[in-house]
């Protein structure tokens, strides 16, 4: 078997620890639990209350990575499949918590086709942070962990779309509509 022999440099990519770790050198995945971990406590409080809860939760999502890292495509990026795993944990632990409601998602049904990603410009990033930092708690879940995802673990439309298993152009429409609600919290604020 092939082994990096050296020790992986910040620059080192995840897919190539990835691949090493799929390869049998298990010591690697505790880089990408490094890489990670502080970004998907940061991902769990948009869904969990709790310290306790996220850290379980946090520490689910490795451990499925773990169990699971041979279905990983490493031709793929690790980051959405990572937070692929983290989301359904987290989701999973909101549904025990609202006694199975499940409501249909009205963005997913009213879906548009997008060509490419909108590009924002540095003003309008610099004003959305700002935003959510004054009125994230404010939105509904669906609008929340687009944003957070988008903004805050920077990842493209096509990503999210891929982490929350929707459409597209659904990212889109939740995107758009989570910074008309923001928007609307802002200007409320005396």
């Amino acid at each position: 078997m092939y082994y990096m022999v050296e020790k992986p440099t910040p620059e080192t990519s995840d897919e190539a620890i990835a691949v090493e770790v799929q390869l049998g050198n298990a010591d690697l995945f505790g880089v990408l639990v490094e890489r990670y971990e502080q970004k998907l406590l940061r991902y769990g409080r948009k869904y969990l209350s709790r310290r306790e809860d996220i850290e379980d939760m946090v520490q689910d999502t490795f451990i499925s990575a773990y169990r699971n890292i041979q279905s990983f495509n490493t031709s793929l990026r690790f980051s959405p499949w990572i937070y692929r795993i983290a989301h359904n944990a987290f989701v999973n632990a909101l549904r025990k918590n609202d006694r199975g409601l499940v409501l249909m998602d009205f963005d997913t049904l009213l879906s548009y086709h997008v060509k490419d990603e909108t590009v924002e410009t540095e003003r309008d990033v610099a004003e959305l942070r700002s935003m959510l930092d004054h009125g994230l708690e404010k939105l509904p879940a669906k609008y929340r962990e687009v944003l957070v995802l988008h903004y805050f673990e920077d990842l493209s439309y096509k990503d999210i779309g891929d982490v929350l298993k929707i459409p597209l152009g659904t990212v889109s429409i939740r995107i758009k509509r989570a910074k008309e609600e923001l928007r609307k919290y802002i200007h409320e604020l005396p």
